[in-house]
C-alpha cells in the first residue's frame, strides 16, 4: 500500500496506525510509509520486534486452540488487528467447524480486509469497536446477535490493553467485557511488560508511539496485568512472555524465562 493509492474513507495516511505497524513488523503488505517509518524506529529500539510478534500471533493460536478442546465454541477478539495467517476463525474452526468468531477493531483498514476475508465464512463478523468504550462494543446488535453469552466465550484481548495509557480505565475496561462471561469461558490477555518503568528503551519506544494512533504506549508491571484475571484459575505455564507460553520447538522449551527485562507477556485465564 502506497501513499498514492487510495485510501479507505476515515483513513489518514499520514498518522501511523499501531494495526498497520503490527502488520509491517509481521510482513504484510498494508501499510503507509508513516506507518513503516514509526515501525522502523521501534525496531532500532527493540530489534527483537518482529520475532515478539511473530511469538505473540503463536501465542494467539495456541491458547485459541486449547480453548476450542476445552469446549469453547465462541470468540470475541477484541483489537483483532489486520487479517493475517492462522486467524482465530480459522484455527478454531479447524476443531470445531461450527465455532463463531467476531473480530473487533476501530482501525477502517482492518474492517475493510476483514469483511473481504470473513465473506464467505458465515459464522465469523467483523465489527467496528473501541475498547475504550467496552459497554458499546457488548450491545453492539451484531456483537450481541452472533454471540449467545449465556454459553462460554474467549475473551481475547491481544496486544491491545498497553494502547489504553490509564490504569484504572484499563482495569474498567477489563471488568466490563468479563462482567457477562459465564463458567467455562475464558480469557486471553497478552500486553507490555516491564519492571522498570524508566528503562530507557521503554522511555524511547513510548516516545514513538505518542505520534501514532492511539498515541500511547503504557508498559505495566507483571502484578497490574496479573491482576486482569483476578478470580480466574490461570492455564499452565501462568502469566509469561508469549513465547513462552507451551512452546513447541525444543529451543524455546529449553530457554530461560525471564522477567527481568521488558516485553510482551501472555495468560489465558479460565472461569471456573
Amino acid at each position: 500500500m502506497s501513499a498514492a493509492e487510495p485510501h479507505v474513507p476515515g483513513v489518514d495516511p499520514t498518522v501511523p496506525s499501531v494495526a498497520r505497524m503490527y502488520d509491517y513488523y509481521l510482513g504484510g503488505k498494508d501499510h503507509f510509509p508513516a506507518d513503516r517509518e514509526a515501525a522502523e524506529k521501534i525496531i532500532a529500539i527493540v530489534p527483537e520486534v518482529r520475532e515478539t510478534a511473530r511469538d505473540n500471533r503463536a501465542f494467539i493460536g495456541k491458547a485459541v486452540r486449547v480453548m476450542a478442546e476445552r469446549g469453547v465454541r465462541q470468540f470475541l477478539d477484541i483489537g483483532a488487528g489486520l487479517p493475517t495467517q492462522e486467524n482465530v476463525h480459522q484455527v478454531a474452526q479447524r476443531i470445531v467447524p461450527d465455532a463463531r468468531v467476531v473480530y473487533v477493531d476501530n482501525d477502517p483498514i482492518v474492517l475493510t480486509h476483514a469483511r473481504a476475508l470473513l465473506a464467505d465464512s458465515p459464522g465469523t463478523v467483523a465489527v467496528w469497536g473501541d475498547i475504550t468504550d467496552p459497554a458499546a462494543i457488548l450491545a453492539d446488535p451484531e456483537v450481541a446477535g452472533h454471540l449467545d453469552f449465556g454459553r462460554p466465550v474467549g475473551l481475547l484481548m491481544s496486544a491491545v490493553l498497553h494502547f489504553v495509557p490509564g490504569d484504572q480505565q484499563a482495569d474498567d475496561i477489563v471488568k466490563t467485557l468479563r462482567a457477562p462471561l459465564v463458567p467455562g469461558s475464558h480469557l486471553l490477555i497478552s500486553h507490555f511488560f516491564t519492571p522498570d518503568a524508566d528503562d530507557p528503551k521503554v522511555k524511547a519506544g513510548q516516545q514513538v508511539y505518542k505520534g501514532t494512533r492511539p498515541g500511547a504506549l503504557a508498559a505495566r508491571s507483571l502484578r497490574q496485568i496479573g491482576a486482569y484475571f483476578d478470580g480466574l484459575t490461570l492455564l499452565e505455564p501462568g502469566l509469561v512472555p508469549v513465547k513462552s507460553w507451551r512452546p513447541e520447538s525444543e529451543l524455546d522449551r529449553q530457554a530461560r524465562i525471564d522477567l527481568t527485562i521488558p516485553g510482551l507477556i501472555g495468560a489465558v485465564g479460565h472461569l471456573p
